[in-house]
């Protein structure tokens, strides 16, 4: 019987050696006459031990890594296909702490199976959801999102199943579903993980998404940064016709989802949902006013759901097990499950799905091993580049919509990016105002001048001119871009901006008394 090695195939494995790894451990077992079976799944998410490879023994899966080709002789030597001991070796997969302590529903099949094999899918728990579906009526299926209390992962935090509601109760010939799977924000990689990993849950979701609100056709909109991902979708989307789960009478259901790929421009205000649908229509990305809402009038003037990866990614599971089973994780108004992603200047990078409520400092350390660095950590920035900065003081702050917004910080995709005590914040705010003024789509003058303004006022800060001039001109600015900006890419900015210097005023040259001025 052939012995089963994973080598994940998720790009960021990829670019460690993934590739070189699982081309070595076939030409080694072939040199030595070993019988195996090799399988790209999905990654962990423990991506600073990655390339890590896994072995299928009679006591489950034994894991090694950080793997090198060069490793590999040395593996077999060891007889890592009986799960032997080696330097590498990490014991257990489902053992490690750092994914044992997690809560994994929307990615509870990721870094398991082979993302294109739709029977490892349907195997592991796949297509039930779309099967209850298809015998609930849409009412059903929309009040089924709408008990589990799924807000929109993307970064807005809208209730999914109001959203869905808005689409379903407006009357229209044609409705569609989109996907926005444009994930730019810094620090982010887990709608990527989804789609490379386990697309078939994406599909899955959008359908019974399109058969909730009785959309035909669905269009995922993604990031041209992700080439991996753009022939994942492909590949598992042709599969899934193949199969039957889309297109024309759904598993002789006679319902119809046609779905396919759309890929983005490199612009990063079309993760706003109304430029969004300004590209997909071929035209330029700029932001629309609203109303009327994308539920009302979306893709080419139809009702439209718009939902992020993970949005959609966590319905299956909704369906399956129902709402009240997705609503007991998490707390408050923040229900559920947020896979959350660390990034930046931490010692074990990766992606933690846990139920809201877990504090910062939990994420940061428990699981995260503090800086990689070793130095302490100063900030975080949690919500990707338009997110808050946030210092040691504000790290017990749980993970919740709430308690994020209640000092002044958003929860957004659950990217955080971490800054040991190096870091100057003053910089930090001039990037913020420069990546505003780079990704600006220009129709507001808010954000197109007002960005470029805020650079020249922090060129100034920076040299320590005029600081008791142009200080208060900071505000002032970031007052202009909060409340008259069009989207949030000029609304937002000014969170990282104050952020940081309220928490961070020694930066800006002043004092902690002056920030209140």
């Amino acid at each position: 019987m052939s012995t089963v090695i994973y080598v994940p195939c998720d790009s960021s494995a990829v670019s460690l050696g993934a590739d070189r790894v699982a081309a070595a451990i076939a030409q080694e077992a072939a040199k030595r006459g070993v019988d195996i079976k090799l399988v790209r799944n999905g990654s962990r998410g423990m991506y600073w031990l990655e390339p890590m490879i896994e072995v299928s023994t009679d006591k489950g899966r034994m894991a090694y890594g950080p793997v090198q080709s060069g490793d590999v002789p040395a593996l077999f030597d060891a007889g890592f296909t009986e799960g032997g001991a080696h330097a590498l070796s990490l014991g257990l997969t489902e053992e490690i702490d750092y994914f044992k302590k997690q809560q994994r529903l929307t990615f509870a099949r990721i870094g398991k199976t082979n993302p294109l094999s739709l029977t490892d899918y349907t195997d592991n728990g796949g297509y039930r959801g779309l099967k209850n579906a298809l015998a609930m009526t849409q009412e059903q299926i929309v009040q089924a999102v709408t008990d589990s209390g799924l807000r929109g992962r993307g970064g807005a935090a809208f209730p999914t199943g109001i959203k869905w509601k808005t689409v379903l109760n407006t009357a229209s010939t044609q409705k569609y579903i989109i996907c926005n799977a444009d994930e730019g924000d810094s620090g982010t990689f887990s709608d990527r993980m989804v789609m490379e990993g386990d697309p078939f849950v994406l599909i899955e979701g959008m359908t019974i998404a399109g058969l909730g609100v009785d959309a035909t056709q669905g269009y995922i909109y993604l990031r041209i940064e992700y080439p991996h991902a753009f022939d994942v979708l492909n590949a598992a989307i042709a599969t899934a016709y193949e199969a039957g789960y889309l297109g024309e009478n759904i598993q002789g259901s006679g319902k119809t989802f046609h779905l396919e790929v759309r890929q983005g421009a490199g612009a990063y205000v079309c993760g706003e949902e109304t430029s969004l649908m300004e590209s997909l229509e071929g035209k330029r990305g700029l932001v629309r006013f609203k109303p009327p809402l994308p539920a009302i009038k979306g893709l080419f003037g139809q009702p439209t759901v718009v939902n992020n990866v993970i949005s959609l990614a966590s319905v299956p599971v909704i369906l399956d097990k129902g709402g009240d089973y997705y609503r007991d994780f998490g707390m408050g108004r923040s229900r559920g499950t947020l896979p959350v992603q660390l990034a930046g200047n931490i010692k074990h990078p990766g992606l933690v799905e846990l139920g809201f409520g877990l504090t910062l400092r939990e994420l940061l350390y428990d699981f995260g091993g503090g800086s990689a660095s070793g130095k302490p950590i100063r900030a975080v920035q949690v919500g990707g580049p338009l997110g808050a900065y946030l210092p040691e003081s504000q790290f017990d702050t749980p993970l919740d919509y709430e308690a994020f917004a209640a000092i002044w910080a958003v929860v957004g995709h659950g990217g955080i990016v971490v800054f040991d005590d190096t870091v100057n914040m003053a910089e930090m705010a001039r990037y913020s105002m420069e990546f505003c003024k780079e990704e600006s789509c220009g129709k507001c003058t808010p954000c197109r001048i007002g960005s470029t303004r805020g650079i020249e006022v922090m060129d100034d800060i920076i040299n320590g001119r005029n600081l008791d001039k142009n200080i208060p001109l900071l505000r002032d600015l970031c007052d202009t871009l909060l409340n008259g900006s069009l989207c949030a890419l000029g609304g937002m900015t000014p969170y990282p901006v104050l952020s940081a210097l309220n928490h961070f005023p020694e930066d800006f040259g002043i004092n902690a008394e002056a920030t209140a001025a």
